[in-house]
């Protein structure tokens, strides 16, 4: 890890870093945190317990309840400026969480605000060549995959896969999740033949230090799916997608998000192939739970309601 001091231990379990793929999804930190009780005692752990907020709010966000997770995470951003200053790794932690929720939850100018404040911090606290501005970049690569700009985000996607390898290895599960990041990226550019490579090679590491049945594996077996579909090898892409599926219904639950993803990407597939009823029942479910939990103005929620628009047009032209 990172981890010197207390203090940077501290922000490593909770600078997490976007697993960009086609479905959003993120990859998590598991450490034990804690801020330093010389820190707390400034102004007392009740007024200035920015760890607490940040799990809460992160949690709330994992579940997939992203207005319950908004004023948990803002508040962490406060508490964290006025106990612990401008300048702290605690404000860097709570802004990049800040920043994951807005590239969820659609609100990508804030997100990207709070990202460039947590990257400014870490540049003057441990520098740009530390695991800390690694994760930083992974995410404002998997910010610009959101919004579109794929090889905006390709650079930074690159700068991440360079410092983690140097520090951790090619063989880490971090640099195998900045290499998954970097892989979609590639992907959403037609280049396929990388993309895949790296897929792959992020897929060998999760499952060895993982084992069969891990969030990661689920998103990169999407991820993976989505360009077998794109490179017109559909019994693979259907065969990835539903094994992705069951993964995420097991992890996550049903009703999550992400979950929804999926079912839209099969939705896609089963478009294509002229399986009308297969797509149907998988908007119809994925729109369930995206009205359930996104803001209506987010994007995925209007391309899903106008792609559903679209199937229901051309099966009632069919009858």
């Amino acid at each position: 890890m990172i981890a010197k001091t207390n203090n940077l231990s501290w922000l490593a379990a909770f600078v997490a870093a976007v697993l960009l793929s086609a479905t959003g999804a993120c990859k998590q930190a598991n450490h034990e945190v804690s801020i330093s009780a010389e820190r707390l005692s400034a102004q007392g752990k009740s007024d200035c317990d920015v760890q607490s907020l940040i799990i809460q709010g992160s949690r709330l966000r994992e579940d997939g309840h992203y207005r319950e997770a908004a004023p948990v995470l803002k508040k962490a951003v406060f508490v964290a400026e006025t106990c612990f200053g401008r300048n702290s790794i605690e404000l860097a932690a709570a802004l990049n969480q800040l920043g994951i929720l807005g590239k969820y939850d659609g609100h990508f100018d804030e997100a990207e605000s709070a990202y460039r404040g947590a990257l400014n911090i870490t540049q003057e606290t441990v520098g740009l060549d530390s695991e800390l501005a690694a994760t930083i970049f992974h995410n404002l690569g998997g910010l610009e995959h959101a919004r579109g700009n794929f090889a905006a985000g390709e650079p930074y996607a690159r700068r991440s896969v360079e410092i983690r390898e140097r520090l951790l290895g090619s063989d880490h599960p971090d640099t195998a999740a900045d290499v998954a990041a970097l892989a979609a990226l590639l992907d959403a550019q037609q280049k396929y033949d990388d993309a895949e490579r790296l897929y792959l090679r992020a897929l060998s590491v999760f499952e060895r230090v993982y084992g069969p049945d891990h969030y990661d594996i689920a998103v990169n077996l999407n991820n993976l799916a989505a360009l077998y579909q794109a490179t017109g090898r559909q019994e693979q892409a259907e065969s990835m997608y539903l094994r992705a599926l069951h993964m995420k219904e097991k992890l996550l639950g049903a009703d999550h998000p992400d979950v929804a993803m999926t079912l839209n990407n099969l939705a896609v597939l089963y478009k294509s192939h002229h399986r009308l009823a297969d797509a149907d029942r998988m908007y119809r479910r994925a729109l369930a739970i995206f009205e359930r939990t996104l803001q209506p103005t987010h994007p995925t929620l209007i391309a899903c309601r106008e792609n559903y628009r679209l199937l229901r047009k051309e099966m009632d032209g069919a009858d």
